[in-house]
Formats: structure tokens, C-alpha cells, sequence
């Protein structure tokens, strides 16, 4: 069964900095995609920053030049640095992981980590 647990939340003032970890296990195949969703109250969830296997990453305009997405594959772990937060990033962030299995694409989905910021 494949499991993503997300860690790394809590409540921040404007301007400070946070550390989202992702741990994915279980049988994912190959991982094509690694990302980072959030979901505000309201809104809907929207792709913050993502990393194709092999490929180059990709920032909603909303963060870019203040968060950064890095991976470690070997270990199924995805990492979200979050820098200068402003309070409009506060929301529900989710780990997201697409796996190849038998031909066939699947996305995988954490239970996500609550981000506040304050101001």
C-alpha cells in the first residue's frame, strides 16, 4: 500500500521560512512527477512546484524566487523550502507523486501539512 506523509507545517509570521518533507513508501513503480499542491479555505488546490523525473522544475508564478522544490529520489523523499512567506501562502499543502505500474499512470496523495502565516 502506498503511503505519503506529509511534516513540516505550522505557524509562521510573514517573512519567515518553513521546511515541508514528503516521505512516500510502498510500491509506487517508477515516479515520474513529484510535486507540492496547496489548498486554501475556499479555494481550490493549485500546484505550487513540481519535478518531472529527469526534468526541470516548474513554480506557480505565485512562488516563484521564494520556495524551492528538491527531491531524493533514492529515497522517495520531496522537499518543499518555502522562504519569505507571506500571509496568502497560508493553506494546506499536499504532497503529490505520480507512479508508472504495469503501463499504467497513478497519482498518490498525502493526508497534506497545515501552513499559517501570519502578519
Amino acid at each position: 500500500q502506498v503511503q505519503l506523509v506529509e511534516s513540516g507545517g505550522g505557524l509562521v509570521q510573514a517573512g519567515g521560512s518553513l521546511r515541508l518533507f514528503c516521505s512516500a513508501s510502498g510500491n509506487i513503480g517508477s515516479v515520474t512527477v513529484m510535486a507540492w499542491y496547496r489548498q486554501a479555505p475556499g479555494k481550490q488546490r493549485e500546484l505550487v512546484a513540481t519535478v518531472p523525473s529527469g526534468g526541470s522544475t516548474h513554480y506557480a508564478d505565485s512562488v516563484k524566487g521564494r520556495f524551492t522544490i528538491s527531491t531524493d529520489n533514492a529515497k522517495n523523499m520531496v522537499y518543499l523550502q518555502m522562504n519569505s512567506l507571506k500571509p496568502e501562502d497560508t493553506a494546506r499543502y499536499f504532497c503529490n507523486v505520480r507512479g508508472r505500474r504495469f503501463g499504467a499512470l497513478r497519482d498518490y496523495w498525502g493526508q497534506g501539512t497545515q501552513v499559517t502565516v501570519s502578519s
